[in-house]
Formats: structure tokens, sequence, C-alpha cells
């Protein structure tokens, strides 16, 4: 392509040299070209570190005796409650840490990144270490637990109520780290235009936030429930592992697995098959090419 005047088009050449350059670039970051090994081989192998034990757990496996596992009463009885107190920390942590997130997210305070960390401590922090944090705190000696057993009569450790409050405390921080970057990339004018009306903060927030962030809300629930599901560590610190009361499927499965090892692989076959269905329902949020 040449200008009225005869010279060649510049501009028209520069865009054809960066398509090509563009076209040779996805050739090059093509798998199998141009990978450097020294990078190609790490990264095998941390895949291979992250898929083998779950493929080592469907080959062992003991699948001729599986529907017998699967289908003892104690079994039942350890998934029943497993599903029944991750429900309820999910929705505990629906009732206090979706406003939570909107105070994180929406108002300015002094403090708020010190809140922000103490939020997401329970993410780091030892789940061991968090039971003894629960004890000191809402046991019958603890600085909360000494008033509510004397004064009402309520004991939290040891009971179906602690496995809630342990799998609350553990998962609720992944429900408000969603909700709260859920609020921060949605469009604060809809709820200013909603206060123009006549609205009040909270009924804005009720009929106009809320199905803004419903996905994000409903995305950090599952987190949430999976995290719940799968604790171990506070459950048997601060609720104690009793048959029909406090035990869990994470603390059947280290109960099967030094008598029973065959119970042990399939009850983590059950939580596997949870995690992966839990990973499906994020698929349009994790598992999308960007």
């Amino acid at each position: 392509m040449t200008s009225p005047a005869g010279a060649p088009d510049k501009s028209a050449a520069a865009a054809d040299t960066l398509r090509g350059g563009l076209r040779r670039g996805r050739v090059r970051t093509g798998l199998g070209r141009g990978v450097p090994l020294p990078l190609l081989v790490p990264a095998l192998l941390g895949l291979a570190f992250l898929v083998l034990p779950l493929i080592a757990l469907l080959v062992r496996t003991p699948w001729h005796s599986l529907p017998d596992q699967l289908t003892s009463p104690e079994v039942w009885q350890a998934l029943k409650l497993s599903l029944l107190c991750a429900t309820a920390a999910t929705a505990v942590s629906l009732v206090i840490g979706v406003p939570l997130a909107w105070l994180l997210a929406r108002v300015e305070f002094p403090g708020r990144g010190l809140v922000r960390a103490l939020v997401t401590l329970p993410l780091v922090l030892p789940p061991v270490v968090g039971g003894v944090a629960l004890l000191m705190a809402l046991g019958r000696n603890g600085i909360v637990g000494q008033w509510l057993d004397a004064w009402f009569g309520i004991t939290l450790p040891f009971t179906t109520t602690g496995v809630v409050i342990a799998e609350a405390f553990v998962a609720m921080p992944f429900l408000v780290i969603s909700v709260e970057g859920t609020l921060r990339a949605a469009d604060p004018r809809y709820e200013e235009a909603a206060a123009t009306l006549g609205a009040s903060r909270f009924t804005a927030f009720r009929r106009v936030t809320l199905p803004l962030i419903a996905p994000g809300i409903a995305a950090g629930a599952v987190l949430a429930w999976a995290r719940a599901l799968g604790e171990f560590g506070a459950t048997i610190t601060f609720a104690g592992n009793f048959p029909g009361r406090t035990q869990t499927m994470p603390l059947a499965v280290y109960l099967a697995l030094q008598s029973d090892p065959e119970a042990a692989i399939a009850l983590s076959l059950v939580l596997l098959a949870v995690s992966v269905a839990v990973l499906a329902g994020l698929r349009d949020r994790w598992m999308t090419a960007s």
C-alpha cells in the first residue's frame, strides 16, 4: 500500500510487522516450543507432586468393598454430622461474615488494615492453635465461656455446637475475602443512586447491593462450606472426637486409619468427591481461560 504521493505507507507496514510478531510470539509460547528446560522440568514435577497422591488414592481404593464401607452406620453418622455442621457453620458465616465484608469494603475507619489482617489470620493460623484459642475464649474457664456457663448454663466445648463454632472460625475468612473482593469490584454508584431516591443505607444494601454481589456471596459460601466440611485440627481440639456428637468425616478418617485403612480410604474418597464437586461448581470462576 502506498500513500497518495507514492511513498510506502509506514503505518500499514508497522501493523503487518506487529501482527507477524504476535503470531511468532504465540508459536514460541506453545507447549514444547520455546519452553526453557529449567522451567519445564520443575513445572512437571510440581504437577506430579500435586496429582500423584490423588491418583494413588484412587488406585488403592478398595472398590470391591466400597459399597459396604460407605453404607456402614458409622460412616453415615459421621457424614450426616459433617453435612449438618458444615451447613450450619456456613449459615453463621453468611449472617455475620457478609456484613463484615461490607464494612471492610465500604466504610473508611481507623485501623481498617489491622482489622482486615485479623479477619484473615485464621487462614494462616494452624488449626490446632485456633482450637486452643477457642478453648481459651469459649471453654468453661475461658474469658467468655465462664460467664456463659455461670449465667446461662451453656457449655460449648465437646458439643455439636462446638463443632459448628470451630468450623465457622476457620471457614468464615474465605467468605469474607470473596465477598469483600466482589464489593470492591461492584460499582458503588448504584447504591448512591438508590440513596438519592430516598432509600436508607440498609435498604440500598438489601435491595441493590445484595443482588449485585450475589455471585460473589455464592462462591464464598461454597468455599466456606467446603473448608468447614474438611476441618480437622480446630474441631478435634475444641470439640473432641465423640461418635455421633462431634465426630465428623475428617475425624472418622483419622480414627479409621489407625484400625481399618480400607475404611479410611473409602471415607477419604467421599471427601475427595465433595472437593471435586466444589471445584466443578466454581469452574466459571477458576477454570476458564483468560
